[in-house]
């Protein structure tokens, strides 16, 4: 069988790395290999989708980190594992055994009451054209989210009634139950799912939200993309996700910017490129051409004897820096466009120009 590689390496993190840096990185490369995108692996993909699985999870990472794969599928001793495997691995969904719940008492026994959920993180994707790219641009989405109800603020109360305590967790946002395992009893402590961590539930439920404290609803939000910024990048907007039930914090929105090509441009890092298109006899006696940029057009001196290929630059043409620090350059390449039909008396001049230039040894021999 072959050895599954290191999850951390996948994902090109340091195994110190924080759960910030984690999705960073997943998020990276799973743009960079979707299969749905040209040259995209649908294997790396995967490979990096079951990496990030494990390491986005607290728990299990630490039990990767503990037990290594085995521990990440639940079953730290090996064994097949699934219903009705052998070994211990057959505890873990054919008894409704959970190996995490061992290894959440090994990494420090009872888990804290966190109090209520946080709200569910959502992904948008923005079009923009270049040149909005380069000046920065203001967009309105539109999204489906869960947000506040505004009826009860998020408590889940109808307005005019109280919160009482729990009866469930008697307060504590959490519950706590003793399971008889091959190592003896585990205790268990599990978020409470009556009142969702918040340890008090309304005398009277909301009539609008039916005491969820959300309601789903469209909702306009303003992005405010940056000069400068680059095709795929990703902006994260705290707290303009979904909200949770119970009135904890809103999940954040990550915004993926997709900047659409202009003809004109082409965008290298900082800088950005064009052509520029001259006849053979401007090349060779020198012209001055206009250019467009990103600030429009600019005067551009072709001195003589320019070859076809070479580039001439614009300082400070290019690309804001997307953190205020300057700008990229224009790059322009000349092209020196050879004429491909003659009239008589052109011809005439080139023959008389070849035969000069043979004699001075203008031309290759």
């Amino acid at each position: 069988m072959a050895t599954k590689r290191d999850y951390y390496e996948i994902l090109g993190v340091n195994k110190s790395a924080s759960a910030d840096e984690i999705k960073r990185a997943y998020r990276k490369l799973a743009m960079q290999h979707h299969p749905d995108k040209h040259g995209g692996d649908d294997t790396k993909f995967k490979e990096i989708g079951e990496a990030y699985e494990v390491l986005k999870d607290q728990q299990k990472r630490t039990a990767y980190d503990q037990f290594g794969h085995a521990g990440a599928q639940g079953n730290p001793f090996g064994g097949a594992g699934g219903p009705g495997a052998g070994g211990f691995g057959g505890f873990n969904g054919a008894e409704g055994f959970d190996f995490s719940d061992i290894l959440n008492q090994f990494m420090g026994g009872q888990q804290q009451s966190r109090g209520p959920a946080r709200g569910r993180d959502l992904e948008v994707a923005i079009a923009i054209d270049f040149m909005e790219a380069v000046t920065g641009v203001e967009k309105e989405i539109s999204l489906s989210l869960d947000d506040i109800c505004e009826h009860c603020g998020g408590n889940g109360a109808e307005p005019g009634t109280k919160l009482k305590t729990c009866p469930t967790c008697n307060g504590q946002g959490q519950v706590r139950r003793v399971q008889q395992t091959i190592l003896g009893a585990i205790q268990q402590v599990s978020t409470c799912h009556t009142c969702d961590g918040r340890g008090q539930v309304p005398e009277k439920a909301c009539t609008v939200c039916h005491g969820s404290g959300v309601m789903r609803r469209h909702k306009a939000i303003t992005v405010k993309i940056p000069a400068g910024i680059d095709d795929g990048a990703t902006m994260r907007l705290s707290g303009k996700g979904g909200a949770p039930k119970g009135g904890g914090p809103k999940g954040d929105l990550y915004v993926q910017i997709r900047v659409r090509a202009d003809k004109r441009f082409e965008r290298h890092g900082a800088n950005i490129h064009s052509q520029a298109t001259v006849a053979m006899a401007e090349a060779a006696l020198g012209t001055e051409v206009p250019v467009e940029t990103v600030d429009g057009s600019v005067t551009l001196k072709i001195p003589a004897g320019t070859q076809s290929g070479k580039v001439f630059k614009l300082s400070n043409h290019g690309m804001p820096d997307i953190h205020g620090r300057g700008r990229g350059d224009h790059l322009v390449i000349v092209t020196v466009e050879t004429p491909t039909k003659l009239s008589g008396r052109q011809r005439e001049l080139l023959e008389e120009f070849a035969a000069e230039g043979g004699k001075k040894g203008f031309f290759r021999r």
